[in-house]
């Protein structure tokens, strides 16, 4: 976000600039304003369809940072609108009877009615024409230098020109009604309900005196059973005020043209065409639960004016505004999206126990963690980390209650495995095998990671066969002397740590015979080559090998290989096992629809698709000794149209748990060259958190996972139970035990030659967080709510 410009740059402040806004909203006015102040013979009008004291829905709210940022801009509406707010720093979560209390949030809402009364009042003081109950057409602004598309989600220019802009509209599945009450509200409030028909959530915050915004929300089944559909305005604020009527008391549920809706999530590829450009809802939503829309479309205004300032002419300012807003569109639209797919999912969480419920509601969209919560809401986080405690005692650990663990440092049982910690060095390959053999280089990389500290760590994709190989460098366990080398490993491992050790066993398939990746991941061998195979004859890149379509002699000879690498693995000693079925290796080739397009019984229906890597599987389980577990790796998605839906995903762990599957290793893609993954932080462990929360197995999630903090945040909430980290192990092999001395938990493993160095961590980690949380603390700054707390008190 840019600041305010002092001074001219660029274009002379003289300039008589001709300027149409097409909406009066608050994206359109606030712009009309700023480019006004700041050019003042600039001829800006703003038209607007309806009439100016005409509104729809009842209150907004922004954060304290987003009132900071408008008091930079134009102090004299932001004075204004600070007058007219009503001020929170709590979010109250009500579920099963329990209220949850957080602060240090800095909310602050104000009727819809009233901010635009307030931004018309500044533009017209500052000579901004406008023009209302005029249906303008943006088309029709030839002779203007600038032509603002502010007209809102459904603005007819952009439908016009859609394919222009790239326009995308994704309609979310739930129902929503903006409805309003009387009861007044001391905190941003969600209340979630349990009823005859489904799971119903409100969404509730004070903007005035006796007035508060009500967003009412559920699900499209619930919705048609509770009878929403036949119902009107009165009806529906009826059942509402019925559902919620424990909260609501005597005080009435209000209606504005309070329809039952789905949110449509709209995205554009281009934002400019010629001399118009979009603003505000027109470009991009942001859905409610995350409060952001009227203060997205307000910063689009403040990064627009800004583009005008700095650019001498209106095309490089059009180019500016889209090249340097849109990363902070799309990272705003994606923690809505995150936000709304945990309301849309509620009634996997609502058998959670409450306080794990709260804190899931209050982590959902990323934003907000563990550590973060530690510091404004220590008693939460504190009975969250007793819940936790309570529910691996019950799973038969004497865990204390009193001062329990960090979750990240509690154990899992896996069958008779136990696992001291909750943190995993991830699969990663090496690339490093000299014909399969895994030397010195892997005896270092697993024995120095090892010792410092993961529960469990997994080793690299290790092939079943010769041909089995993605590269030359790929470890084995196919021959005498690769299974020597690892049980030299495992021995060390063991001998050394109180890390458990996951052999992952795996085929390449159609991705075989590739260079070593630092030489061109996937990308096919000149020379030394060897025949491929997968479900189907299709290559992964043009240019790669086409692989040979399996035939059930080679599904034989496969399940063989994978029988006899895990007969090796018992006899290393590996304490874990895994089957790699993502990636595009083979047997997920056999997974996808993407890669298999078979017409016997090993293709078309998912069913179908299952069949052979289950068989793989069984025929594994059967010879792995029963007392020790196993994990299979899947793609939960392709990341590509026609690939394995989250259902499909869902339905392929289920099966996999039911033929004895003990932890689904989720991550996503690379099943076919084409794919275009949405990178982020913890990208993949909302695929993780479905499968675990529906499929009803034990899961792992990775992806993008790079601190303890994130670690503690996706357990606490439920989202899996192992988390890996890959690259932060490769970086810091200590990851693990620095980790356990900040949260202080000195029951990790270490090694006597290395005990001086835990002690020392240790002692100095106490002071150092210490430190740290402090300086936190007191360079926070006090909510707005927090300063007139004492102004209210002294008037009292």
């Amino acid at each position: 976000m840019g600041e305010f410009t002092d001074g001219i740059a660029g274009r002379d402040a003289r300039a008589a600039l001709r300027i149409a806004v097409v909406g009066a909203g608050p994206a359109g006015l606030y712009l009309a304003i700023l480019v006004k102040k700041r050019f003042p013979d600039a001829v800006i009008t703003v038209y607007e369809r309806n009439r100016p004291d005409d509104t729809f829905g009842f209150g907004v709210v922004f954060s304290d940072a987003t009132l900071d940022i408008f008091e930079r801009y134009d102090a004299e509406s932001y004075a204004r609108i600070t007058q007219e707010f009503a001020y929170w720093d709590d979010i109250a979560i009500h579920v099963k009877g329990e209220v949850h209390r957080i602060g240090g949030n800095g909310f602050c809402g104000c009727a819809r009615s009233t901010l635009l009364t307030i931004l018309q009042e500044r533009a017209r003081s500052l000579g901004v024409a406008m023009v209302f109950q005029t249906e303008a057409d943006a088309e029709a602004f030839d002779d203007h230098d600038l032509v603002v598309v502010a007209d809102g989600i459904n603005s007819a220019y952009r439908q016009r020109h859609a394919e222009h802009f790239g326009t995308t509209v994704d309609l979310r599945p739930n129902r929503f009604a903006w409805m309003g009450s009387t009861r007044p509200l001391d905190a941003f409030t969600f209340l979630f309900r349990e009823t005859e028909w489904g799971p119903f959530i409100a969404h509730a915050y004070q903007y005035e005196r006796d007035r508060s915004t009500w967003v009412f929300e559920t699900d499209p089944d619930t919705f048609e059973r509770a009878g929403l559909a036949q119902l009107d305005e009165a009806g529906s604020a009826a059942l509402m005020k019925r559902i919620f009527a424990d909260f609501l008391g005597d005080h009435p549920v209000l209606t504005n043209r309070s329809i039952w809706r789905q949110f449509p999530m709209i995205r554009n590829a281009r934002w400019v065409r010629g001399n118009r450009v979009l603003l505000g809802d027109a470009k991009a939503t942001a859905h409610f639960s995350i409060g952001s829309g009227t203060k997205l479309a307000m910063e689009d205004a403040i990064a627009l004016y800004e583009a005008l300032v700095t650019e001498a002419e209106v095309p490089a300012a059009l180019a500016q505004f889209e090249r340097g807003r849109r990363e902070e569109v799309e990272k705003t639209q994606h923690a809505a999206d995150v936000s709304l797919v945990w309301f849309e999912h509620v009634a996997r969480y609502l058998d959670f126990e409450p306080v794990q419920f709260a804190f899931g509601a209050m982590t959902r969209a990323k934003a907000i963690t563990y550590d973060n919560l530690r510091l404004r809401a220590p008693d939460f986080v504190a009975r969250m980390d007793r819940v936790f405690a309570e529910g691996v005692r019950r799973a038969g650990f004497d865990v204390s209650l009193d001062r329990p663990a960090a979750p990240m440092f509690q154990p899992l049982r896996l069958r008779e495995m136990v696992v001291p910690n909750r943190v995993a060095m991830s699969p990663m390959c090496m690339y490093s095998a000299q014909e399969g053999v895994p030397g010195d280089w892997h005896l270092v990389h697993y024995g120095a990671r090892a010792i410092g500290g993961p529960g469990l760590m997994f080793t690299e994709m290790t092939c079943v066969s010769r041909d089995a190989r993605i590269t030359p460098g790929c470890a084995g366990l196919y021959t005498d002397a690769q299974e020597m080398a690892w049980t030299r490993i495992v021995d060390f491992v063991h001998a050394n740590s109180g890390t458990k050790f996951c052999l992952q066993l795996g085929h390449a398939g159609r991705k075989g015979a590739t260079k070593l990746m630092w030489e061109g991941i996937d990308r096919p061998l000149a020379e030394g080559g060897w025949e491929v195979m997968s479900a189907s004859p299709l290559p992964y890149y043009p240019d790669s090998t086409v692989p040979r379509a399996m035939d059930r002699a080679d599904m034989a000879a496969v399940t063989a290989d994978f029988v006899a690498a895990t007969e090796r693995a018992a006899r290393a000693g590996f304490d874990m096992l895994e089957l790699h079925c993502a990636h595009g290796y083979l047997l997920a080739s056999f997974l996808s629809p993407l890669t298999n397009r078979r017409t016997d019984a090993y293709g078309g229906s998912l069913e179908n698709r299952l069949r052979f890597p289950l068989e793989v599987f069984a025929a594994m389980r059967a010879a792995w000794p029963p007392h020790k577990p196993m994990s299979v790796r899947v793609s939960a998605t392709d990341w590509a149209e026609g690939g394995l839906t989250p259902e499909d995903s869902v339905a392929i762990a289920g099966a996999f748990r039911e033929a004895g599957v003990d932890l689904v290793d989720v991550s996503t893609g690379q099943t076919v060259s084409a794919a275009r993954p949405l990178y982020g932080r913890m990208f993949q462990t909302p695929f993780a958190e479905r499968i675990r929360n529906e499929a009803g197995t034990a899961t792992m999630c990775v992806g993008n996972i790079t601190t303890p903090d994130q670690i503690n945040t996706i357990l606490a909430a439920g989202r899996a139970d192992i988390v890996a980290l890959g690259r932060p192990h490769l970086a810091d092999p200590g990851f693990t035990l620095r980790a356990a001395a900040w949260y202080g938990a000195d029951g990790i493993h270490c090694p006597p030659q290395y005990a001086p160095g835990k002690d020392q961590i240790f002692r100095n980690s106490v002071r150092e967080r210490a430190d740290f949380e402090d300086l936190k603390l007191r360079g926070r700054p006090k909510t707005r709510a927090e300063l007139r707390l004492p102004a209210a008190q002294d008037a009292s």
